[in-house]
């Protein structure tokens, strides 16, 4: 508005050569500084003040509030609680925008975990398949009708009892072994038997006979062998049966070719101390008494009454170990009119008295692995 600040009039030099006027009451003296400024205008125009005093006081006017500066604290707080907001502006349009473009994945729904199909009863399929090949196998031309009926527990009802036999001939049957079972579906598997046999025909009529000959010779027995059969077998209601004709097999001549093993090195000086002791072991071991040949401790049960100590045919204590040592044995047994030789484990372990020390047997056991 170009009016000069307000100030108090009572100051000096800015009413110097002005003439005196009653002096106002002070509440109408400071009721408008706008009032009074303008007042002191009109006088300095009218009645020339000083150019110098006027231009001091233009310069520093005297305003009517106090400025105050703010403190750092509130300055850091506005700015921070600014940064807060716009950060919470920001993200809020961010995930907004990325909602849009890449929608939510759907929650997983938890799937119940699978549950195991039952194990198929390879027992009771292995039991049902080998009462069937003894009734299979083991014919008489004399006894049909009791194989007939042993192959009936065995199959469903109304099938065919005789399973193709033409009803000659006689085999017999000496032991059954089950073995691999292959499930199918619907409750069907394949069982695997191994079945060892004897046949022997029935007597067949000679050539003609001549002047003082019998009329028949009867034929000689084939031999006991391994023969090998599939049995397909159906379960149902708890239950196994046959549900066709077998099939026969070949058994393989020998087993399989074993990994070669390095040769374990012997003891020679134990293995001639304690051969003495492991000859009187097996003495008594077929005697009946091995307690007195025996560690303290070690239950040895003999052998049964029958079998005869026929001589260590060989003997080595292992070199490795410390402490109680194994060793190897071979010994012939008198059994059955005849003899055998079978190979053995012997555990040795030192036991020691007031006059000596010596080895005894602790444990034994078949074979070499």
């Amino acid at each position: 508005m170009g009016l000069p600040e307000p100030v108090n009039q009572s100051k000096r030099g800015l009413t110097a050569g002005l003439p005196r006027q009653e002096e106002e009451p002070a509440a109408a003296r400071t009721v408008n500084p706008w009032e009074a400024a303008g007042a002191e205008l009109v006088a300095r125009q009218r009645f020339g003040a000083a150019p110098e005093e006027t231009d001091r006081q233009m310069a520093t006017p005297a305003a009517p509030w106090v400025p105050q500066d703010e403190s750092s604290g509130v300055v850091f707080a506005r700015r921070l609680g600014r940064g807060l907001l716009w950060a919470v502006v920001a993200l809020a349009a961010v995930t907004g925008v990325r909602a849009w473009v890449v929608p939510p994945k759907a929650p997983d729904t938890a799937t119940a975990p699978a549950q195991a199909a039952p194990a198929y009863p390879n027992a009771e399929a292995q039991a049902a398949a080998a009462r069937f090949a003894r009734a299979y196998l083991g014919w008489d031309e004399s006894r049909k009708e009791e194989r007939a009926a042993l192959l009936a527990s065995a199959l469903p009802a109304g099938a065919d009892s005789t399973m193709g036999w033409d009803g000659k001939g006689r085999q017999e049957v000496l032991a059954v072994q089950p073995g691999a079972v292959t499930p199918a579906e619907a409750g069907r598997a394949l069982v695997r038997v191994d079945v060892l046999i004897r046949s022997g025909g029935p007597a067949e009529p000679a050539p003609a006979p001549s002047a003082g000959s019998g009329g028949s010779t009867p034929r000689a027995d084939s031999g006991a062998r391994w023969v090998g059969l599939d049995v397909p077998v159906f379960q149902a209601g708890g239950r196994f049966s046959v549900t066709g004709r077998p099939a026969l097999v070949g058994v393989p001549a020998t087993g399989p070719q074993l990994p070669d093993t390095p040769a374990a090195q012997t003891d020679t000086e134990l293995t001639g101390q304690t051969k003495s002791t492991i000859e009187k072991f097996f003495a008594a071991y077929a005697g009946g008494d091995t307690e007195s040949v025996s560690a303290p401790g070690a239950r040895l049960p003999a052998l049964p009454q029958g079998i005869e100590f026929k001589g260590l045919l060989s003997w080595s204590v292992d070199a490795a170990g410390s402490g109680d040592r194994w060793g190897s044995a071979r010994v012939g047994w008198a059994l059955g009119g005849t003899t055998v030789e079978v190979a053995y484990r012997v555990k040795l372990t030192r036991v020691s008295s007031s006059d000596a020390q010596r080895w005894q047997v602790a444990d034994i056991r078949g074979g070499a692995l």
